[in-house]
């Protein structure tokens, strides 16, 4: 996997941007302005252009789309540089139904992956209290790092996909399908498992030591899945599947497996959701994505982009400047916004830093 930095970025029609032209430095790039005036539709723009998704759940193209737009479509104009010092330049457009791209102005069939990584603070919440954003952070962050885990995690839903319809529309013999379907859920669940267990593993001493210096105190944070699958063979997921058959068959529908597993996230052995306050899971909560931030570099030996959503009000002064020398000691590149004036003037201090102002979608750099 090669690996590159966003030196340019213009885009048309996207959100209240405009066609201005960023310009950004390979390590910390500061976006002030006052709340409403686009700074998080930069980092979504960029992420749009890295992932060709937003971060915002339940986010269509129609409302992404600029409203003064004459046309229903964005377009991308961006340049990179590689981790060899090459520089290169992709542009897209990106409709509804369908995008096209270019590299140095060629078409290409596919865009070159681009990886970064959003941290909103706010997100903590929806962690600590729902399974499926549980599920889907996990499936999300480990997919960017493990292309075996995305390739398996697709085959399994694709074949959970056609069980469920066996089930719930149940043709002639259906369930000697739904049987045959069961070996490669057997098969593609002991993979998943395997590699679930390892990520989580993995993370556990990075989220202490992020912990340590950004926060200054020292606790033990692991994430820890919940499955019933941990340590079984292919051949015991498969009789899993087949003791359950029955209640799937009225049910009409799979009613466990993989797909509905849950993460455990402990703060010194205990659930942090019942043990820890507000602040200590949002605290908690961002160790972890640096700890991920970590994993990967660790994996890679280059860090992926880091898109920073305020995160001022979750950290008193001590913290921020944790949180900023430790941004200064990473070789990344990070894109961070603020409206906090006193988080604003601690940026402003930071050596060698980008700034951008953002008002009302027009942008400059300071």
């Amino acid at each position: 996997m090669e690996f590159y930095k966003l030196e340019k970025l213009q885009v048309e029609n996207f959100r209240n941007l405009s066609s201005d032209t960023i310009e950004f430095s390979q390590a910390i790039n500061c976006i002030f302005g006052e709340n409403g005036n686009g700074k998080t539709n930069i980092l979504e723009a960029i992420f749009f252009l890295c992932n060709k998704k937003s971060f915002r759940k339940n986010t269509s193209f129609p409302q992404i789309l600029s409203v003064e737009s004459e046309k229903p479509e964005i377009l991308f104009n961006s340049a990179w540089l590689t981790d060899n010092n090459q520089r290169l330049s992709i542009s897209g457009k990106v409709s509804s139904v369908t995008s096209s791209w270019n590299l140095n102005s060629r078409p290409i069939k596919s865009k070159p992956k681009l990886a970064s990584v959003f941290i909103n603070p706010f997100d903590s919440y929806g962690f600590h209290t729902t399974p499926s954003f549980r599920r889907n952070w996990v499936d999300q962050h480990l997919s960017l790092i493990s292309k075996e885990y995305k390739d398996v995690l697709s085959r399994y839903n694709q074949s959970l996909k056609f069980r469920n319809q066996l089930l719930s529309k149940k043709p002639s013999s259906y369930l000697q399908q739904v049987e045959a379907i069961d070996d490669q859920l057997a098969y593609y669940s002991k993979i998943v498992t395997d590699l679930r267990m390892e990520f989580v593993e993995q993370l556990g001493p990075y989220c202490k030591m992020t912990f340590k210096i950004i926060f200054e105190q020292v606790h033990d944070l692991q994430l820890q899945l919940q499955s019933e699958f941990i340590g079984s063979t292919q051949e015991e997921i498969r009789e899993f599947y087949r003791q359950n058959l029955k209640k799937d068959d009225i049910n009409g529908r799979t009613t466990y497996g993989i797909h509905l597993d849950d993460y455990l996230f402990l703060f010194d052995g205990f659930n942090s959701f019942e043990f820890c306050s507000l602040g200590q899971q949002k605290m908690s909560y961002l160790s972890l994505i640096f700890a991920y931030i970590e994993l990967f570099r660790y994996k890679f030996s280059s860090y992926p982009i880091v898109l920073i959503d305020d995160v001022s009000g979750e950290l008193d002064s001590r913290r921020w400047k944790n949180l900023i020398e430790y941004l200064e000691a990473k070789n990344f590149q990070v894109i961070i916004t603020t409206a906090n004036e006193n988080f604003k003037q601690e940026l402003e201090k930071i050596k060698n830093s980008n700034k951008i102002y953002v008002d009302g979608g027009s942008i400059g750099n300071l």
